[in-house]
């Protein structure tokens, strides 16, 4: 876009907000001269945009009552894609840019999908790694929004890990991104259990009548994070690493380890923490450990132990054999 084109939309965007702007006040907010400000008045007039002047004392430009703009012309799936890429932009972004982005966006939808999306905007939580990768059927998380934020029994069609799939009917208290992935918090009827929902799991979605009401001063992001790193797993690891919290979690995160500082004695004074980490496969340990590049014992498993020591062959074996890698393509 370039630099006038927006700054016709930026003039546009201001008369948006009501009212009479004075010449000098738009120049001044768009960093022009007041000559510019009527060319572009011009231009807005010229695409059919009914921009009114007004003569006076106090006079200057303003909306003709009742202009709204076009609705934007996107599907469901493009709103929630652009949704969402302002939402989880704040950590890289202005803040007050995407929120006034967002708003933006959310003028010009339909009042059907625009509805859709503000449940989504209202209860949807971002951790700090949140920027979702796994896809998910929009239709299921607008859905779940929406009944997120209307307090609205859901019957879901899930899949577990193991591949099982089964009928639920819970009580949605939280929709949390987290690690390029969407999960639901919510009340399990069949077990009367409270339990972490992976969205992309979702196979069906369907809003009840009935309505709940939710604990009070309930986090589903804190509870998520918990419940992640407590999960019960076929491998119980306990590692001492050198170092201290700040300087392992990075490659660490509180949803696949706990960490607890260990006292040192007073003739070895250097901190370690031990990391207590639940794990269905062993393998993608040893190469975290490697990147840690710090002092470490394994206390348990055994097998950690050896998986390491494999790593540590092959990483040897890769710098010694001297083998030319094979000619030829890639991607054949």
């Amino acid at each position: 876009m370039t630099r006038p084109t927006a700054r016709v939309l930026a003039l546009l965007e201001l008369l948006q907000t009501g009212g009479t702007h004075t010449v000098g006040e738009l120049a001044g907010r768009l960093g022009v001269d007041e000559r510019t400000v009527r060319r572009y008045v011009t231009h807005l007039t010229d695409l059919d945009i009914p921009v009114r002047s007004v003569r006076g004392r106090y006079g200057g430009y303003r909306l003709a009552p009742g202009y709204r703009m076009p609705p934007l012309m996107l599907t469901d799936d493009e709103a929630v894609a652009v949704l969402l890429g302002l939402l989880t932009s704040h950590s890289t972004t202005s803040v007050h840019a995407a929120d006034s982005a967002t708003a933006k966006l959310r003028r010009v939808l339909p009042a059907r999908l625009g509805a859709r999306l503000d449940a989504l905007v209202n209860t949807a939580e971002f951790t700090a790694d949140a920027r979702p990768e796994v896809p998910v059927e929009t239709a299921v998380l607008l859905d779940i929004a929406a009944a997120t934020r209307e307090h609205r029994l859901v019957a879901i069609g899930y899949t577990d890990r193991n591949g099982q799939h089964s009928q639920r009917t819970v009580h949605p208290y939280g929709l949390v991104a987290h690690s390029g992935r969407w999960y639901l918090t919510a009340m399990d009827n069949n077990s009367d259990d409270l339990r972490q929902f992976r969205l992309d799991r979702i196979t069906e979605t369907t809003t009840l009548p009935e309505t709940f009401t939710p604990p009070t001063e309930f986090d589903p992001t804190t509870h998520l994070v918990s419940a992640l790193a407590t999960a019960p797993y076929r491998h119980e690891v306990s590692i001492r690493v050198q170092g201290t919290p700040t300087q392992i979690r990075p490659l660490l995160p509180a949803t696949i380890a706990t960490l607890h500082e260990i006292d040192s004695p007073p003739t070895d004074p250097t901190p370690w923490v031990r990391v207590l980490i639940r794990a269905e496969h062993l393998d993608w340990i040893p190469p975290v450990l490697a990147a840690l590049n710090r002092p470490f014992v394994i206390e348990h498993p055994d097998a950690l132990n050896d998986a390491v020591r494999a790593l540590g062959q092959r990483l040897t074996a890769a710098t010694t054999s001297g083998a030319i890698p094979p000619s030829g393509n890639a991607d054949d």
